[in-house]
C-alpha cells in the first residue's frame, strides 16, 4: 500500500496533459443567394479567418476552442459563409508558466484542427458545394511570430520619445 502512495506523490509532481473531451461550440452555414447562386458560374474567393480563445475552467482543466469563418465570394456576391468553433477541455498540470502558453496555443489548437477541418468540410459538401479542403496549419509558428510580435511591441514601448 505504501507504495502506491509513494507513486501517486510522484506522479503529482509530473506534467500531465489530456485530452477531458472535444466537442462542436458552434456552428453556422448561410447561401445568403439561395439557390440562384447554383444557376451562375463563379470564379470564388476564399477568405478564411481563425482565431484561438483559451480560457481555465477550474485547477489544470482548460477550455481551449479554435473558431475559423470561411467566406466563399465571386466579386462582391457571397457564396456562401461556414463558421465552426472546436472546443476542447484539457487536463494541463505541472507544466512551468513558459510551458503553458505554448500547451495551450500550439498542443490543444493542433488536436482540435482535424476535428474542426472535418466539420467545415461536411458541411460545405451537405450544402451541395465542392469539398472544402483546408490545408494544415502551422500552430507552433503561428505562436512563435505571435510572441516575437508581442515582444517588438514590448521593445518599442520601452523607447518612448522625450518631449
Amino acid at each position: 500500500m505504501a507504495k502506491k502512495e509513494t507513486e501517486k506523490k510522484q506522479d503529482a509532481g509530473q506534467p500531465q496533459f489530456s485530452i477531458q473531451r472535444v466537442y462542436l461550440k458552434d456552428l453556422s452555414f448561410e447561401t445568403p443567394q439561395g439557390p440562384a447562386v447554383f444557376n451562375k458560374k463563379w470564379q470564388p474567393k476564399v477568405n478564411q479567418d481563425l482565431n484561438t480563445k483559451t480560457r481555465q475552467v477550474e485547477d489544470g482543466i482548460y477550455e481551449v476552442a479554435l473558431r475559423v469563418t470561411i467566406t466563399m465570394a465571386d466579386g462582391e456576391d457571397t457564396i456562401y459563409v461556414v463558421e465552426a468553433e472546436q472546443a476542447g477541455l484539457f487536463n494541463i498540470k505541472g507544466f512551468s508558466e513558459e510551458q503553458l502558453p505554448q500547451i495551450l496555443n500550439t498542443t490543444c489548437p493542433g488536436i482540435l484542427f482535424p476535428y474542426l477541418r472535418e466539420t467545415l468540410d461536411n458541411v460545405v459538401t451537405k450544402g451541395s458545394f465542392p469539398a472544402l479542403l483546408l490545408p494544415p496549419i502551422n500552430f507552433d509558428a503561428l505562436f512563435a511570430n505571435a510572441m516575437q510580435q508581442a515582444a517588438e511591441e514590448k521593445k518599442g514601448e520601452g523607447k518612448g520619445t522625450k518631449h
